[in-house]
């Protein structure tokens, strides 16, 4: 599978246009991290572009999310990796997290979360606006809804600062802006 039949398949299983620019910027946060790892870009951003592929039939379901994922893509022509690594997200599937790949799509997932809350509360909304220092200290906050922060602190597993690791998944999230505006 790659990457535009990925993206159709994507568009036809979820509706919400919040959700598919959530699995956008996923996917162009793991694509960034794979050059600073010097790792495959094109599965890295599979991995990224697909992890929720689930969302809309899971339905909320937090023990069924990732799962679902899973065998809607066993379905295809699709390598091993980017499964277990979606697979691997979810923590109720008691899957380890053995590479990279895995770590930061855990860690990143809802950090993309944090930064879109970021760039939603500024007046214009803009994300090339949003910081990392406010990231950062966005962090600290527990009553924004659907972000688990205890997945952010996971970016120790990936031996980079926290402010390597907010400037990466930001800087990925800003060049690819007109993408997240669908």
């Amino acid at each position: 599978m790659n990457r535009d039949e990925a993206y159709e398949e994507l568009k036809v299983r979820l509706y919400d246009k919040e959700l598919l620019r959530h699995s956008l910027a996923v996917e162009a946060v793991m694509k960034e991290f794979a050059k600073y790892y010097d790792a495959d870009i094109e599965m890295w951003g599979l991995a990224g572009l697909l992890h929720d592929i689930d969302s809309e039939k899971a339905a909320g379901d937090s023990q069924k999310h990732s799962l679902l994922a899973a065998q809607i893509l066993e379905n295809f022509d699709i390598d091993e990796s980017i499964i277990y690594c979606i697979r691997a997200q979810n923590d109720y599937q008691k899957i380890p997290r053995k590479r990279k790949m895995d770590k930061v799509l855990y860690a990143a997932n809802h950090l993309t979360k944090l930064i879109t809350y970021c760039a939603d509360r500024l007046p214009d909304k803009n994300i090339s606006d949003v910081t990392a220092q406010t990231v950062i200290e966005n962090i600290t906050k527990s009553d924004v809804q659907g972000i688990n922060f205890e997945h952010i602190k996971h970016y120790k597993e990936l031996n980079i600062t926290l402010l390597e690791f907010v400037e990466i998944t930001l800087n990925a999230m800003q060049k690819a802006f007109d993408n997240l505006r669908i």
